[in-house]
């Protein structure tokens, strides 16, 4: 099997770094893996993506055609990448940055992870571990446990905790109903 995803937002929102952290879980899970990213020439502001696909064989070529999983951090993150989706897609929108999701006829989770992440947490800094959480619990697509050994990996010592908590609050925020 094999899982097409993209992660998309502005620079500053954390989707190369949410890319980088799921496609080590996936490695971490002994899946195959690849992750490629992208974003403009300014630090902050401009559009960013993050693409990894997750596969149980080889992975012929390392980027997203088609989205299985959309993650946008945000409404023109959305609309850019509406056509890359499909009927059976899912789409993980943070709707704290986003108004209205229109001609989208795919499984759609809203999740205000930025509001999340400001309330819990003072700063917008830790949506993109809140949205990591909420589409683990969503799909499954890593475990946990690699998730958890992915973010002590990759952030500095002095915010393991707190991205560590992050997830954990995206994973709570997804009502069971919502589960797929």
């Amino acid at each position: 099997m094999k899982t097409e995803i993209r992660i998309a937002g502005l620079g500053g929102q954390g989707v190369v770094l949410a890319g980088h952290i799921l496609g080590k879980a996936a490695a971490h899970d002994g899946k195959n893996v690849t992750q490629t990213q992208s974003y403009g020439a300014e630090a902050r502001g401009s559009q960013a993506k993050s693409e990894i696909i997750i596969s149980d064989c080889r992975i012929g070529y390392p980027m997203v055609r088609k989205c299985d999983i959309l993650v946008a951090m945000g409404q023109e993150a959305l609309e850019r990448n509406l056509k890359n989706l499909n009927p059976e897609s899912i789409l993980v929108l943070d709707s704290t940055n986003s108004q209205e999701v229109t001609k989208v006829k795919t499984k759609t989770f809203k999740l205000p992870a930025t509001e999340t992440s400001e309330k819990t947490f003072g700063t917008k800094t830790f949506a993109n571990m809140i949205v990591l959480g909420a589409l683990i619990k969503l799909t499954g697509i890593v475990s946990e446990s690699s998730m958890i050994r992915a973010i002590n990996e990759t952030v500095s010592k002095e915010v393991i905790q707190i991205n560590q908590k992050a997830f954990k609050k995206g994973e709570e925020i997804v009502p069971r109903s919502m589960g797929l």
